[in-house]
């Protein structure tokens, strides 16, 4: 019994390397173990949101640029659409976008094969993860359909609005979006516990703490964020459900409840959650850097303490975002101190990434580009924040045009650039195969220049005082004039631009994916030990048993004095050990 029962272990955690071309589609496919692919269903579950997501951005810029004209491919838009549109595409784009790529996607994929373990601990349980995500999903997409339409509250979903159907006019859509939201936090908290368990019990024989590469720590970081940061929005959100539909006044002042308490719990977990995104995103953006600039991470260590006292420093930021929401000017102060202080550690890493650039031998491949795309935009995101993190600009800006442009500008580098980073460096992973560079290089530029099109004006905009949320501004003379409408025209076609372009990069992610050329096991001469495996694409296993890999060094050995190689892998014995073999 004993022996039967390690083998069903086994079977199950992925040791079992040919088990996978034994099965049946379903239980290869759909009801996998493999972390591998596992990571790919987030991915394009992901990816499939993020075009419900932009074609909704489509939809409600050309209602901003051309008011009440109809929509090619929609239709009219009528003010409860747009509502729904915009609330549902940021709720969308963070919480089913950036949050399974980023996280669930890259940690999936990465975990086991960069700390050389052959899968999570927990597999049964990651792959539950992915099933109630893809539930949450599925509501979220039925909710818009419903009679009355998708929630229409902002993404935020404050109360009253959200709380009352007399003011939001989606009973149904509001009561489905929290539902979603509440099975998606479910599944990241299932895939949190693998992440931590995976990285800290499972890595290979020799890897120290700071022998696991940047993007691990990240992804570590930011699960430990998750976690801790959630609690009390999920509270939060049992109570909105049942002042939606059980009469109860938790957030209703009528009632003795208070409003104001939701955005409490909402932004003490939403401030982390930025966080929880941007970390992974970093990691990616460091170790794509080390491989392209052939040198090691600079002030590696430095990063590590940083990333942990940013994670740290977020759970005190969260009331810059209530600056208007009657808060006294003396607490105003003290969050207005925190959020300036959770700016210096981001530009310190921001620095130090530029500082391991100086003096490379810089390889400007499709991945790097993405990279350096990353510093740059994020850049303006952090520059911008400044003015909003101050109380007395933040009472103009609130609400503004320029919030929005500052909030693209943090995000779209996460969810999109980051990602995109991610997914061309290590698609031969993934597939086994490589990315056309060409097609790459033209998707990037088809996205960067519109974007900065896309959002640049609309700080003007924000200043100038345009207000988020409205309709259609024809309604407010101040807000009507040419050179406003002009740039709302100007940011809505480079919009446009920009989607049409994320057509090259699935017509070049499908194409390689089937027919392109096949990878190398390690293609960009890197040295950590997911390139280790004994194909470009492994299976489940990761590794033969016999064959786990060891580690002996950290993981960014570039350019190392004496040695032929400008890069040392992880597995590599020094030499002495192997003239003792």
């Amino acid at each position: 019994m004993a022996e039967h029962a390690a083998e069903h272990a086994l079977d199950d955690h992925g040791g079992g390397h040919d088990d996978h071309h034994d099965v049946s589609f379903f239980h290869k496919y759909l009801w996998s173990t493999d972390h591998k692919m596992i990571a790919k269903q987030y991915m394009f579950t992901g990816m499939g949101m993020a075009v419900i997501g932009a074609f909704m951005a489509y939809v409600f810029r050309m209602q901003l640029a051309f008011p009440g004209s109809e929509v090619p491919g929609f239709g009219a838009v009528s003010p409860g659409t747009y509502n729904a549109l915009v609330t549902n595409h940021g709720t969308i784009m963070i919480f089913w976008v950036a949050m399974p790529v980023l996280i669930a996607g890259f940690g999936n994929l990465l975990i086991p094969l960069m700390v050389g373990a052959d899968d999570m601990v927990f597999p049964r349980l990651n792959r539950l993860s992915y099933q109630i995500f893809l539930v949450s999903a599925v509501v979220i997409i039925y909710s818009l359909f419903v009679q009355g339409g998708g929630f229409g509250g902002a993404w935020t979903a404050y109360p009253p609005l959200s709380a009352k159907a007399e003011y939001n006019l989606t009973p149904q859509g509001a009561s489905l979006w929290v539902i979603a939201v509440g099975l998606e936090f479910v599944a990241f908290l299932m895939g949190g516990i693998n992440f931590i368990t995976t990285a800290m019990n499972s890595r290979a024989p020799g890897m120290k703490a700071f022998d696991v590469p940047i993007v691990i720590w990240f992804l570590v970081i930011a699960s430990i964020l998750f976690m801790a940061s959630v609690g009390p929005l999920i509270a939060g959100a049992v109570m909105l459900l049942f002042d939606q539909n059980l009469g109860t006044g938790f957030f209703d002042p009528n009632q003795g409840g208070d409003p104001v308490l939701w955005q409490h719990l909402f932004w003490f977990f939403g401030h982390p959650e930025v966080y929880v995104v941007l970390l992974p995103a970093m990691g990616i953006t460091a170790d794509v850097m080390c491989v392209f600039a052939r040198k090691k991470m600079f002030a590696q260590k430095i990063v590590i303490y940083t990333a942990i006292a940013t994670g740290v420093l977020s759970f005190f930021v969260w009331a810059h975002h209530q600056f208007i929401s009657g808060i006294d000017p003396r607490m105003a102060n003290v969050f207005t101190v925190t959020t300036v202080l959770i700016s210096i550690p981001i530009a310190e890493m921001c620095f130090v990434y530029i500082a391991t650039l100086y003096g490379g031998s810089i390889r400007l491949t499709t991945p790097m580009l993405w990279a350096l795309a990353f510093v740059a935009e994020f850049l303006i995101g952090g520059v911008t924040g400044i003015f909003l993190g101050a109380s007395g600009t933040d009472i103009y800006f609130h609400d503004t045009y320029f919030v929005l442009a500052h909030f693209h500008y943090t995000f779209f580098p996460i969810a999109i650039i980051g990602t995109l980073a991610g997914i061309t460096y290590w698609f031969p992973k993934m597939f086994g195969r490589m990315m056309d560079e060409t097609l790459g290089k033209i998707h990037f530029w088809g996205t960067i220049i519109p974007f900065n099109m896309t959002f640049i004006p609309l700080f003007f905009l924000g200043a100038a005082g345009q207000h988020r949320r409205i309709y259609d501004y024809s309604n407010f003379p101040e807000l009507a004039v040419p050179w406003m409408q002009n740039l709302r025209i100007l940011a809505t076609v480079s919009l446009i631009v920009m989607l049409v372009f994320q057509v090259v990069f699935l017509f070049n992610f499908i194409k390689s994916a089937l027919s392109g050329p096949k990878a190398s096991k390690n293609p960009w001469q890197a040295t950590t030990l997911e390139w280790t495996t004994a194909t470009a694409e492994p299976g489940h296993g990761n590794w033969p048993p016999d064959a786990m890999p060891n580690c002996y060094r950290g993981p960014y050995e570039y350019a190392n004095p004496g040695r032929e190689d400008d890069f040392w892998p992880q597995d590599e014995p020094p030499a002495d050990t192997e003239e003792q073999a």
